[in-house]
């Protein structure tokens, strides 16, 4: 499964080595809302990897689609825009063009997210799974970015601004506080467009955010506009530490 992210595509790049890249699919999902420059190393990837890049464009849906057609707004717990735009049109194309007892699926998760990887079993069943980043020697995140700049690679920019995980643009409905404050800093143009889309679902939904204010063990909707004025007015106001993260490959709760 490739996410145009830097730990898919050096997973990818392990398994091409070990097993060769004649019968190597590296499967994108578009939510079509990326980085730009996502797809200038989607392309410079697939080329080092080998194999053949598949795209599922989704009919141009992006998450924003998903949540009207859906009706909700995802979050932390629940990702309708991950289980729309990559977990089923990736198991569908996965039906419709792999014998499980033939074909084994591999995932970019690393070390640290073994609990991701446990998760990933029920999901994809009757498909196999692994992470080849857990494979020796074991790589974390800013070891397989040493790997593609070795290769002359340069990661997505996403990456190089420091978030953890390149998708969509920066933000994610999984992200915590301190990763859409980073947002905000880095990258205050993305930041306005997820602040006008939530507040046009919520014109649509009522009172929903992607985001929960836990402070005073009280949890209360916290909306991308509230926090954007607050951290305004008060930089500190919110810890930097709540980042949160995509797992889209990985639903929280089984899919329906």
């Amino acid at each position: 499964m490739f996410s145009s992210g830097a730990g898919s595509a050096v997973a990818a790049h392990r398994v091409a080595e070990r097993y060769g890249t004649e019968n190597t699919v590296l499967l994108f999902a578009d939510v079509n809302g990326e980085d730009p420059d996502n797809y200038r190393f989607l392309a410079e990837a697939a080329e080092w990897v080998g194999g053949e890049l598949v795209t599922l464009d989704n009919q141009g849906r992006t998450i924003w689609d998903v949540f009207h057609k859906e009706r909700y707004l995802g979050n932390s717990r629940i990702d309708p825009c991950s289980k729309n735009l990559k977990r089923i049109p990736m198991r569908k194309w996965l039906e419709a063009n792999c014998d499980p007892d033939e074909t084994q699926v591999y995932l970019g998760y690393d070390w640290q997210e073994g609990d991701r990887l446990r998760r990933s079993h029920a999901f994809w069943k009757p498909w196999m799974v692994d992470c080849p980043l857990m494979w020796a020697p074991m790589l974390d995140k800013e070891q397989t970015q040493r790997v593609l700049y070795s290769a002359g690679i340069d990661p997505p920019l996403l990456t190089r601004q420091g978030f953890p995980h390149a998708n969509c643009g920066g933000g994610c409905v999984k992200a915590g506080v301190g990763h859409f404050k980073h947002l905000l800093r880095v990258r205050p143009g993305t930041y306005a467009q997820w602040e006008a889309e939530e507040e046009k679902l919520r014109a649509e939904l009522g009172d929903v955010s992607i985001l929960r204010d836990r402070r005073n063990y009280q949890v209360k909707p916290l909306t991308l506009r509230s926090l954007r004025l607050r951290v305004e007015a008060e930089p500190s106001v919110f810890p930097d530490a709540e980042w949160g993260g995509c797992g889209c490959l990985t639903p929280d709760e089984p899919d329906a």
